[in-house]
């Protein structure tokens, strides 16, 4: 079997997280705390495992050069990530793809009906987390489910989140988030056209592929044992993704 071929009939491993601190109230499972997150990173770096963004992780796979890495994303763009997740990350010799919503640069996570409201990256902390080395990507405009929006919305969400971005960082980025992991053709073809070079679901089933890239949810129940049984079950809970050209990164900070 080639190196490529090898390479495509394992299946991405894909972290994603949210929120990162302390909340006494957490009813959609999306905050965890910064010491369950060192203890999930230091468990990585134990087996031998990196982690690192979704642009980084693709790279190497297209090279037959993955199979230590896995992909961390953290959703919705939370000023915790800032504070908090990211010397943690740090410490650990690890980077992270960062999916932000520049239609609510100083807003909170309002999506959330039942909170607790999380303050959300504005402009600023944007550009101070792609100066630390981490990707960031398009989680839409708003924070909309796009399977059921307009045309119009649907451009707004994907192609001008795109652009905005790139007004913020100086470069347009590589990958885009479905919010609430919410994808059909329709979505998957207005990423594609909008210039991204990926794009990360949750569990895609049919549509798997490199824009729609299936991830595993990560949360603050997540211990040693359930992350061994979670890595063990992985190969046959995923499919495995196309072997498909690595994207070209022109947003991913140097």
């Amino acid at each position: 079997m080639s190196v490529d071929a090898a390479a495509a009939a394992q299946p991405l491993w894909l972290f994603m997280y949210h929120s990162v601190g302390y909340a006494a109230s957490d009813p959609y499972r999306i905050t965890v705390t910064p010491d369950r997150l060192h203890s999930q990173l230091a468990w990585l770096r134990r087996r031998g495992l990196r982690g690192v963004s979704v642009a980084e992780l693709l790279r190497a796979r297209a090279v037959g050069r993955a199979a230590r890495l896995v992909g961390l994303t953290f959703d919705d763009g939370y000023r915790d990530f800032l504070d908090t997740a990211l010397p943690l990350l740090r410490g650990h010799g690890c980077t992270a793809t960062v999916f932000v919503l520049p239609g609510r640069l100083h807003g909170s996570n309002a999506w959330d009906d039942d909170g607790p409201r999380k303050r959300l990256l504005n402009a600023d902390g944007i550009r101070a987390v792609a100066a630390a080395g981490m990707e960031i990507g398009s989680h839409g405009m708003t924070h909309l489910s796009l399977p059921s929006v307009a045309d119009e919305v649907l451009e707004r969400e994907v192609a001008h989140s795109r652009a905005r971005l790139a007004e913020i960082t100086g470069a347009p980025p590589t990958g885009f988030c479905y919010p609430y992991g919410a994808v059909d053709e329709r979505a998957v073809e207005a990423v594609r056209a909008a210039g991204y070079g990926y794009a990360c679901a949750v569990s895609p089933g049919r549509l798997t592929g490199q824009f729609a890239l299936p991830r595993i949810h990560i949360g603050e129940r997540d211990t040693a044992l359930r992350l061994r049984l979670k890595r063990k079950l992985h190969p046959w809970r995923r499919r495995p993704v196309p072997s498909l050209p690595a994207p070209a990164v022109v947003g991913e900070p140097r």
